[in-house]
């Protein structure tokens, strides 16, 4: 067996800001997108019977290209090229699930690993097992280090350089949901429904960062039209937890989009409410750049 992996590509992508306006100068922002990769290495080796669609269900699919706009407003973006299937980047290196990994060391699983979705994940984001095999320990340390550490590298790299220049560096973490998990759902007899929303602030229910970021935000989103949830179901993973040190002069928070707002979940193509999601965002993002964040958030 091979001593370390071999990847088709650098397992990450940094578009570093370029723009023809002078003026504009790289500032506190650091976005990431960890999850819009759909590259599997070689040794990736699923179940046989797995779907394409099944594989992928839980990347962010085209997140990243709807945040396209960063680079030319002087924020750079780091994205993730390899599937969120084979290493998840928005978990910690440890997280490993002793059901899927031989020899895995002890430790406390966090909830999130039991049920199949650790680092290296057991399970599809529909649910469906991603293998018929357990993999070494080997092998899952070959992974982590061919794609998880040069991924967290880069971004700490680009957290620093951002609070060198600007005395804060503040990460916004972008992913996706699944329609489900954004549709209304009851919250029990008696008791009212909770809204569907297009898209939800997950700032560790306010420790992430300075509570001016997310109102700045979650205004900017209902400018547009769409309805915003906070923490709920989603409050911000690794990343955020990592890089949400406010009292240190770093700052994080996730966003979630509902993939109905652009995306044919079935075929994971475009729809036509790809365009209009774009033009929100690149509002968002305009609106964001223009703020400096190195006197506030």
């Amino acid at each position: 067996m091979s001593s370390a992996v071999s990847l088709p590509v650098e397992p990450f992508e940094v578009r570093a800001p370029v723009t023809a306006d002078a003026s504009v100068r790289p500032g506190a922002l650091v976005f990431a997108s960890p999850h819009s990769g759909r590259l599997r290495p070689d040794d990736f080796q699923p179940a046989v019977a797995l779907s394409e669609a099944r594989i992928r269900s839980a990347e962010d699919v085209l997140v990243d290209q709807l945040i396209a706009s960063a680079p030319g407003h002087g924020i750079p973006v780091l994205s993730g090229r390899i599937s969120r299937a084979y290493v998840d980047l928005n978990r910690a290196a440890d997280e490993l699930d002793p059901a899927l990994i031989e020899d895995c060391p002890a430790s406390a699983p966090s909830p999130k690993t039991l049920a199949g979705f650790g680092v290296i994940p057991r399970r599809a984001g529909d649910g469906a097992d991603l293998y018929d095999r357990r993999l070494s320990m080997a092998e899952a340390v070959r992974r982590l280090e061919a794609v998880h550490a040069p991924y967290h590298h880069i971004l700490s790299e680009l957290m620093g350089a951002a609070h060198q220049a600007s005395g804060r560096a503040i990460l916004i973490d972008w992913h996706s949901m699944p329609s489900r998990a954004a549709s209304g759902r009851s919250r029990g007899p008696g008791r009212a429904p909770v809204q569907g929303v297009d898209v939800v602030l997950g700032d560790r229910h306010g420790s992430a960062c300075d509570a001016r970021l997310t109102r700045r935000l979650r205004a900017l989103f209902e400018a547009a039209g769409w309805r915003v949830g906070l923490n709920q179901p989603y409050a911000g993973g690794y990343s955020t937890q990592t890089w949400g040190r406010p009292d240190e002069g770093f700052h994080a928070i996730q966003i979630e989009l509902s993939r109905a707002l652009y995306l044919d979940e079935a075929t994971l193509t475009p729809t036509p409410g790809f365009a209009r999601c774009k033009k929100v965002l690149d509002r968002v993002i305009a609106a964001l750049a223009a703020q400096d964040w190195s006197h506030q958030a």
